[in-house]
C-alpha cells in the first residue's frame, strides 16, 4: 500500500514538473505524445477510484501478478479506447488544464488508496482481488508509465528505486523466469516490456527467456 503511494506521488510530481513544451514531446508509449499519456493517467486514476468503491463478495480470482493480461502484440493505436484518449487529450487546449485535472483526480485516488482496507475484496475488469493486491499491481502501471513519461525528456526524475525493484519482481513472475543478474532493474523493465531493444550481448545473456519477450502487459 505504501509503495503504491510512493510510486503514484512520484508520478504526479513528475507530471506537475513538466513544462508546456514537454506535453508536445513523444512519450515512451508508441503513437502517444506526453499529453496523451497524461490523459491516460487521468483515466487510470478514475479506475482506481471506481474500483476501490466497488466491493465484491466472492473469493478473489486474481492477485497482483495474475491481474495483468499479457499479449505478444503491441498496441497499434487502433483500439477504440486508445483512440479516444488521443482525442480527449487534444481537447485540453492548455497543458495547465490537463495538469489540474490529473492533480485533482489523482490526489483523490491517492487518498482513497491510503484509506482502503488491504483485505477488502474489490471487483474490476470482471475479476475479483483484494484491494491490497490491486494497489500492488498498480505499482507496475505507475512505474512503467513514469519511464514512458520521461522517455524523451532527459534530466527528469525517475521513479522510486523500490518501485522499480518491485516491478522487476512482478515482470519476472509474469515471465515465469528471472532475468540475468547483470540486468539492472530498469533494464529488466525496459527490455522486458519492449520499451528498449536488447543488445546482441543482452540477447545472448537472456538465453531462452529472449523468446518470451517482449511482454506486452495491459
Amino acid at each position: 500500500m505504501d509503495l503504491f503511494s510512493r510510486a503514484w506521488n512520484a508520478l504526479l510530481k513528475a507530471v506537475a514538473d513538466l513544462t508546456d513544451e514537454d506535453f508536445a514531446k513523444p512519450s515512451g508509449c508508441s503513437g502517444w505524445l506526453v499529453r496523451d499519456l497524461v490523459c491516460h493517467l487521468v483515466i487510470d486514476a478514475q479506475d482506481v477510484l471506481i474500483t476501490l468503491v466497488t466491493p465484491a463478495e466472492t473469493e478473489p480470482t486474481r492477485d497482483s501478478v495474475t491481474y495483468w493480461e499479457v499479449s505478444d502484440k503491441p498496441p497499434t493505436g487502433e483500439d477504440p479506447l486508445d483512440a479516444l484518449i488521443v482525442r480527449l487529450a487534444s481537447a485540453y487546449q492548455e497543458p495547465g488544464l490537463l495538469k489540474f485535472h490529473l492533480d485533482d483526480v489523482g490526489s483523490a485516488a491517492g487518498r482513497a488508496a491510503e484509506l482502503a482496507d488491504p483485505g477488502m475484496r474489490v471487483g474490476t475488469r470482471d475479476v475479483v482481488l483484494t484491494a491490497g493486491d490491486y494497489l500492488s499491481a498498480y505499482v507496475l502501471e505507475w512505474t512503467l508509465h513514469h519511464f514512458d513519461l520521461i522517455a524523451h525528456l532527459p534530466g527528469k526524475a525517475e521513479p522510486p528505486a523500490e518501485a522499480v525493484a518491485k516491478t522487476r519482481t512482478i515482470i519476472e513472475q509474469i515471465a515465469g523466469m528471472k532475468f540475468p543478474e547483470s540486468f539492472s532493474d530498469k533494464d529488466v523493465l525496459l527490455v522486458g516490456t519492449g520499451r528498449r531493444v536488447a543488445t546482441e550481448a543482452e540477447q545472448a545473456e537472456l538465453g531462452e527467456l529472449a523468446a518470451k519477450l517482449p511482454l506486452i502487459i495491459g
